[in-house]
């Protein structure tokens, strides 16, 4: 079960007390899995052999680390027609070098979103929405409230979202009650009525859902819907994944930065940005390393627009207009090492955290466990065991050396996929904090799987 609806983790905000005496838990309840894959009609990726081998090449030439600080490109790149990009196109062009891309609005024009949710004008038809979702409990945060590194959240009936977004407008984009965004509302788990949209199969090989749907319990997959001048503070994305944005309508401007860039804007407690257009990031006694930040890159995403954020790209959003959007975070090969460098860093900062208690504390090395598990929403475990929903249905492919199986998993996804799974639970089986672990319990111990995996792989690429 994850902890918090979306744990940002230690790395990156202000650690303290805090973390240690708030238990974050929130329960959630899911539609039913078969309900969830009816709507969205996902359509797996298919790898095909030239893109398996270029793509296992990359990652040896990593040689098990992960990409290092990059440097912005000049610009984004605009990917126009549908037709003309491929799956491999996506994997050379982004997902490899970990770039940023947008595509077109010709890419989602059948999406039944942009034909329901939006008036002829183009703005968010509040009508349809009330009469399709009106009674949905949805959570809204206060823009102009800072609660460490985000804003605090209040839940209200998605009709008194509205009611008070009616008055903003009316009110000259003013209000008493502040801005107010609706975020990470999880519509198409909670409310699954409509075809709301179709899964772009760039994004299509998406762990992170495909273990909550498997589970029943969760998803990663939201709904933004917010006035002018909503906005999102400075962040990196959970588990450094991967995540795709669609306006549906409105506009948003994107401020974003490759990893790495944002250490040079820590201030000088460590602390990373609330807001990177702040005039206090020009104060060198409060960020004595801003100015070695380059600038950031900089999109304008139009209606129907897809945004592509690569894993650890620091970024800040901002609604132009009245903006409704639907995002999804994933997990895959490509970054699952970040995720697992990600985990580690959490881990570390927990330790630090209650280091003067390592030797008076009994089962200091469980407590950390499950203080990441509340501060970051996952610890070792459950990312085993997340690891082994996404392997058993790989191996399961591999083994019957299928050229498809149900869902469409192609037998070269399936090895890439195991591929990157082995080098990443290797790691994570030699580590001395998961080796502390109690394992006794588990269906498949981390050593067995990972014996199956490597005789998998081994079968997969021999001649």
């Amino acid at each position: 079960m994850r902890v918090g609806p979306k744990p940002q983790g230690l790395v990156g905000r202000k650690r303290g007390a805090l973390c240690l005496l708030v238990s974050r838990l929130v329960l959630t309840v899911s539609a039913p899995a078969e309900v969830r894959r009816r709507v969205l009609r996902p359509v797996r990726s298919w790898m095909d052999r030239e893109t398996l081998a270029l793509a296992d090449r990359h990652f040896r030439g990593l040689g098990g680390g992960v990409p290092g600080v990059g440097q912005a490109p000049g610009r984004v790149a605009f990917v126009s027609e549908p037709g003309a990009f491929s799956y491999a196109d996506f994997v050379r062009g982004f997902l490899l070098p970990n770039l940023p891309c947008v595509f077109s609005s010709a890419f989602t024009q059948g999406w039944g979103s942009r034909r329901r949710w939006v008036t002829p004008a183009g703005r968010p038809d509040f009508d349809h929405l009330l009469r399709t979702y009106g009674d949905v409990v949805v959570p809204v945060a206060n823009c102009g409230v800072q609660e460490y590194n985000s804003n605090p959240k209040e839940h209200m009936p998605l009709r008194d979202y509205i009611t008070y977004w009616k008055e903003y407008i009316e009110g000259g984009y003013s209000s008493p009650r502040g801005c107010l965004y609706l975020k990470d509302w999880h519509l198409c788990r909670d409310f699954p009525v409509e075809d709301v949209f179709t899964l772009p199969v760039y994004f299509s090989s998406d762990w992170l859902n495909e273990f909550w749907d498997a589970l029943d319990v969760d998803d990663y997959r939201f709904v933004y819907a917010g006035p002018a001048g909503s906005w999102s503070p400075f962040h990196a994305d959970i588990f450094r994944s991967f995540s795709w944005s669609v306006n549906v309508c409105g506009r948003k401007k994107w401020l974003l930065f490759p990893p790495g860039q944002e250490e040079a804007l820590r201030d000088r407690h460590g602390n990373l940005p609330y807001d990177v257009t702040s005039p206090a990031l020009c104060d060198t006694h409060l960020h004595p390393r801003s100015q070695l930040a380059g600038p950031p890159l900089e999109i304008t995403q139009e209606a129907g627009e897809m945004v592509f954020v690569p894993s650890g790209w620091h970024h800040q959003v901002h609604n132009l207009d009245d903006t409704i959007s639907i995002n999804h975070n994933w997990v895959n090969g490509f970054n699952l090492a970040n995720m697992w460098r990600f985990l580690q860093q959490e881990l570390c900062a927990v330790q630090e955290e209650v280091s003067e208690w390592r030797d008076s504390m009994p089962d200091w090395h469980h407590h950390c466990q499950v203080i990441m598990r509340s501060c970051s929403g996952i610890n070792f475990e459950e990312f085993y065991h997340f690891l082994k929903v996404i392997a058993e249905k790989r191996l399961l492919v591999l083994r019957e050396a299928a050229a498809e199986d149900g869902a469409g998993l192609g037998f070269e996804q399936a090895a890439f996929d195991a591929g990157r799974i082995t080098e990443v639970l290797a790691s994570l089986v030699a580590h001395p904090s998961f080796q502390r672990v109690d394992t006794s319990a588990f269906s498949l111990r981390p050593k067995e799987l990972l014996q199956q995996l490597r005789e998998a792989v081994d079968a997969a690429v021999a001649p």
